[in-house]
This record gives C-alpha cells, structure tokens and sequence, in this order.
C-alpha cells in the first residue's frame, strides 16, 4: 500500500494541475468524464460534485470542484474548491451561455489569480433556443483568454477546449488589484493567489498567515469594494458582447452598448439632455409653468383669494398698468380704509381706472397677520401658488423623465458611464441622477439625494446641488440675462461655474474621511417603457415629494412673512448693501435681488433685469447669485435631510463662496 502511494506521487510529480472550475449545473462532470474516462454522475441538483475527484488526461491531472459563485470560505464546498484552484496550473472555467452575466464574477475572479484560464462557453444549444447571441470573439479579446463555445451533452467544442488548454494564458487582470497583489507577494513572500485573498478578506487564508504579517493584514481587506467593481465589469462585458438575436433585440443590445461606449456614450448623453430640455426645461418648465404660474396662479388663484379677504379688511392696493410686453408703464394707488365692500366710491375709481387696461394688483394688507397669510410671501396665497401650479407640473416632469430613463435602461448606463468622472468629486455614478434632477429643482433633488449610499455621498450632493447647481426656473432668467450680454460673458460665467464646481467636489472629497463607494449597479436590456409602469410610479413620487416638501414650504413662507413685517427683511438688504457696492461693484439695487433670492432664486436673478448692467457685472452678479443661498424651500428640505448643524453649515458657505467668488471675478473683470 505504502509503495503504491509513493508511486502515484511519484508519478503526479511531472504532471501539471488542471482544475475544472464553475458554478452548479454548468456541466463540469461531462468535462470531467471526457478527459478522463471515469464515470462522475451528471445531475440537474447543485453541488452534485461534492467530492474532488481527480484522473488523467494527457500530462495533466485533472481535478473536479464542486460548484461555487466565488473563491471565499464561506463552507466546505467553497474551502475544497479554493484549496484545489490554489494548487492549480491550469483552470479550465466552464460557463453557462446562458446565465453569463452571473458567471463572469467568477470567471473575473480566476482570471486576477493570475493563473492560466481557459473558458469554456457552455449550453450554446441553450442560449440558441433563447436567441441569445454572444461575440465569442469581442469576450475572448476582453478577457484576455481563449473562450470557447460548447455544448456538453453533445461534446461538442471538446476538442478546441483540448487545444486551447494546451496553450492556456493568462488573462486581462484587474490592474489596480494586480498592483496590490504584486506588492503584498514581495513584501511578506506570499503567493499571488493568497495575496489576493488576503485583500478580498478571506478569512481561512488570513488566519493561516496572519503571524506574517504583525498584524497589518486586516489592512488590506477591501472585500465590498473589489466584488462591486467585478460585478461591474461584468454587467459591463455582457452589455458589450450579448444581444438577443432578434430585430427588436438586436436593436435594444445596439442602443445598449453605445450608450456606454467611451465615444458614441457622449453623443448619446448629448441627445438625451437636449430631448430632456425640450420636454422638461422648455415645454414643461417654461411654457407650461408660465401659464399655469401666471395666468391660473397669479391672476385666478391669487387675486380671487386676496380680492376675497380685502373686502372686509383695510387694504392698500397697488394697480401697475403694462405694455404689451409685461412691462409696468403706470402705477396707482387705491386705499380702502375699511375693506373694498365698505368702500364702494374708492372702488369705483379703481374700476373706471383698469376698465380696457391691461392690468396687475398688488394687495398690502394693513394687518401684520393678513401680510403673513396673503401679502406678497402669503402662507396662503404664494406658497399654494409654488406648490400647485409651479412645483407640481416641474415634479410630474422630472419625475416622468426620470422614470422614462429608468424603465428604458438608460439611467443605469448613464450612471455607469459617469462613474469614473463623478469618483474626482467623491461621488460614484448614481450621484448623477440628483444632479440631472438639481437642473429642474434643487429642492426636489436634495430629496433625492436619499439614494446615494452613504452618509459621505449624500453631504457631498447636497452642499454642491444647494450651492453650485441653478434650478430651472433660475436656469431660465440667466439664459436670458447672459444672451443679452453677449458670448463672451457667458464664456467666462460657464467656466467660473464649472470650476467652482469641481472645487466644491473635490475640496469636500479631500477634507471629508472616507471614499466614494463603488457603484454596483446592474444593465438591463434597453426597451421601450411601458405607460402604465410611467404613470404609477410617476404619480407615486410626485405624490410623495409635495407631501414631504409642502410642509416646508409653509413654514418658509412663514418665517420670511415674519421677517417681512418686523422689518427685518429690509434691514437685510441694507446690511448687505456696503458688500454689494464696494466689493462686488453693483449698484445698491442689487442688495434687494440677492435677498429675494433667499424667497426663490429666480426672484434673485430676475432682480438683475431691471438693472443697468454692464456685460462683466451681469457676469459678476449671476455668478454671485447663482452661488448665493438656496431659496428657502431648499433650505427646509435640507435642513430636514442633512440636519440642522449641517445644513446650516452649507448654508453659511454658500454666502462665503458666493461673495467670494463673485468678488473675485468681478474685481478681476471689471
């Protein structure tokens, strides 16, 4: 017995390892039996090969593993099929065509070992009958190793895998992880495979060998990162190289992959932003808001309501005549002392004044409470006017846009796409969703924000949203203002936003402790959304996002018309007019644009209409103000999301950025 065993390891001693890795039910045992002649029951249970079993082909001794997703020791199948993978000199990896994005976790696994790895394609015959199409050339090339297509049960394709394992490579490695391993391996004389253990945390090979390392080990573990950045590679190498053989198919898989290509992926953002602006920035946020603002907001719900109170209130009422163009040629002054309904001969003369004018009527209620409920900032009057008729038709847009990008498996792909570039700015590609939500409404965003992963991201969206990211409604008087100024003010408005921007970012990325997590997201096949799906998920956020907001709303509203009686609001403007004239060069005006700004931005950027502007301080002004506070609904919303320590620390910095930068720019232009 003793002499036989001896013989056997003498006669292992000049074979290689060739071991059989893949997940359960992918055929290994018919790989098995086919090089080595023994009989291995095929079965459809997982983990049938329980039991290493080993034989003979060629120079090789093959070895069968059981069934696993991954090289860990999670239990004894994993720990058996690890031990064996360790010694291994070959892999031969079996794979399901059918399920590839699953198994290309491991296969990527096996392939940062740094050990030979041939792939067999298996259930070809499978993936066939599902029109299932794979470039068998394009996933080879991106793998690096030789990938041959099989079908088990008929062998065929045995003998290319024979061929191929002869000449097995290794493949494509992870480089970031290769550099880690490389210098693991040097420094404590480990092999490559336990160095990449060690840092995917696995916890038989760190108690084998923590007594080299004093315990530096545990220093190493970035298991969490290193298997979200695999299963991306993976989602990412089948959205490259799998499409459903048919027309609709074929046409969803070609979307698909230009939608994440290095090149074609910036044209396909390009064309999606600018159908996004049309819808949501142009038809919904400028045509369709100002009808709905103005015409049902203002002049129906408004002036009824204010109308309704002043006939059984003192009341002071403004008429301002207009031109054509909205502009105010004529203003006069009606009191009513004791309501309108009390009043009839004053009434009478405002009558005869409007009758054939095109007209607007301020109301200014004697009374400090009827100021706070329906003046200018009205709990009642203003904050029911943003909420229904401007912030609603915004959010059912921006919500259908987003549910639009959800549904046809964009959205996915465009944050993946921008994950590299969002990671400068601590971020990793789902921060983009926010972002593209913040161009609408940052109030609205910073809710979203909640889909961020970690506490770190989430402070990081919000400080830049709150004070580098303009609304739409913002967006839209500074495009005006800038047309006006000319080219090249809008040049250099542009680049003094845009890296204002990444100093936000990446100054907070360097200053806060930690990282920005990976981005484990996955790729579904491009389709057409279905109605149904748009319209439920559509109406649920929007119905969610006023019920959380509105109360905020009303309580800004609140505080502002607070303000606004006790005169506080005023003497605001004239603490921060000294600021404005002297350091930003603007006339003293502007002090009261900025402060509007605090109600809602574009009341601040609108300020600047009326003043006569150079193009350099129109520049100095909108980037002063497009930094400046969030309005006070976003302030609300943050401060209820991030808390009020924090929320009023990125309250603060944006005044400092704002003036700062602002001042800069125009002690620099002008």
């Amino acid at each position: 017995m003793y002499t036989h065993q001896r013989a056997e390891i003498e006669l292992e001693k000049g074979l290689k390892k060739l071991v059989l890795v893949g997940n359960p039910n992918v055929g290994k045992s018919i790989f098995f039996n086919y090089f080595t002649g023994l009989y291995v029951e095929v079965s459809n249970y997982p983990g049938t090969t329980v039991e290493i079993l080993k034989g003979r082909y060629k120079n090789f001794i093959v070895y069968d593993t059981p069934g696993i997703y991954g090289l860990s020791s999670f239990n004894d199948e994993e720990r058996i099929a690890k031990n064996m993978i360790m010694e291994a000199d070959v892999i031969l990896n079996i794979v399901d065509a059918v399920n590839l994005e699953r198994d290309l976790f491991l296969t990527l696994q096996l392939i940062d070992t740094g050990k030979p790895v041939v792939v067999a394609l298996n259930m070809m015959d499978e993936a066939e009958k599902k029109k299932i199409k794979i470039n068998i050339e394009r996933l080879s090339k991106l793998l690096g190793v030789p990938v041959i297509p099989t079908i088990a049960v008929k062998q065929q394709g045995f003998k290319e895998v024979a061929d191929a394992i002869e000449k097995a490579t290794i493949g494509n490695r992870d480089k970031k992880i290769q550099e880690k391993i490389s210098t693991i391996s040097k420094k404590f004389k480990v092999s490559e495979i336990e160095s990449l253990l060690i840092i995917e945390g696995d916890s038989e090979t760190i108690d084998k060998l923590k007594s080299k390392f004093d315990g530096e080990i545990y220093n190493f573990d970035e298991r969490e990162k290193i298997y979200i950045e695999r299963r991306n590679k993976a989602n990412q190498i089948v959205a490259e190289v799998v499409s459903i053989d048919t027309a609709g198919g074929k046409v969803s898989g070609l979307i698909g992959r230009l939608a994440i290509h290095p090149i074609f992926g910036l044209f396909f953002i390009a064309i999606v932003l600018y159908l996004a602006y049309l819808v949501v920035g142009k038809l919904i946020a400028q045509d369709l808001v100002s009808f709905t603002e103005n015409e049902i907001g203002s002049r129906i719900y408004e002036y009824n309501i204010r109308k309704f109170v002043a006939n059984y209130f003192p009341v002071e009422i403004n008429v301002n005549v207009l031109d054509e163009n909205e502009e105010i040629v004529e203003v006069k002054n009606f009191v009513f002392e004791h309501g309108l309904k009390n009043s009839p001969n004053t009434l009478n003369e405002l009558q005869n004044f409007v009758r054939d004018k095109n007209v607007e009527y301020e109301f200014n209620f004697k009374s400090p409470v009827l100021t706070i409920l329906f003046g200018e900032f009205g709990v009642l009057t203003m904050t029911v006017k943003y909420l229904l008729f401007l912030l609603l038709p915004l959010v059912i847009g921006f919500y259908l846009m987003l549910a639009i990008l959800e549904d046809s498996g964009y959205l996915p792909r465009l944050a993946t796409f921008v994950d590299r570039l969002m990671n400068y700015v601590g971020l990793n590609g789902k921060a983009v969703i926010p972002m593209i939500l913040g161009f609408g409404c940052v109030t609205m965003a910073t809710i979203t924000t909640r889909l961020l992963s970690t506490s770190r991201e989430k402070r990081i969206m919000t400080a830049i949203l709150q004070i580098t990211i303009p609304c739409s409604a913002q967006l839209a008087v500074i495009t005006a203002l800038l047309m006006r100024a000319g080219f090249q003010a809008t040049l250099i408005y542009l680049l003094t936003m845009f890296s204002v921007f990444v100093t936000v970012g990446v100054v907070l990325n360097k200053v806060l402790p930690g990282s920005a997590t990976p981005l484990l997201i996955d790729l579904p096949p491009m389709r057409i959304p279905r109605i149904d799906n748009l319209a439920r998920k559509t109406w649920m956020r929007t119905f969610y996002f006023i019920k959380e907001a509105g109360m905020w709303f009303f309580i800004g509203a609140f505080l502002i018309g607070v303000m606004q009686v006790t005169g506080l609001l005023e003497k605001w403007i004239q603490v921060l007019s000294p600021l404005t004239i002297n350091w930003l060069q603007l006339p003293a005006e502007a002090s009261r644009a900025f402060i509007m700004g605090i109600v809602r931005r574009d009341f601040g950027a609108a300020g600047f209409y009326a003043l006569d502007l150079t193009p350099m301080q129109t520049v100095a002004g909108l980037v002063t103000i497009t930094l400046f506070v969030p309005c006070i609904a976003s302030l609300m919303v943050m401060l209820k999301e991030r808390g009020a320590f924090e929320g009023l620390i990125i309250w603060a910095s944006s005044w400092i950025i704002a003036f700062t930068v602002g001042g800069i720019v125009s002690q620099i232009l002008i």
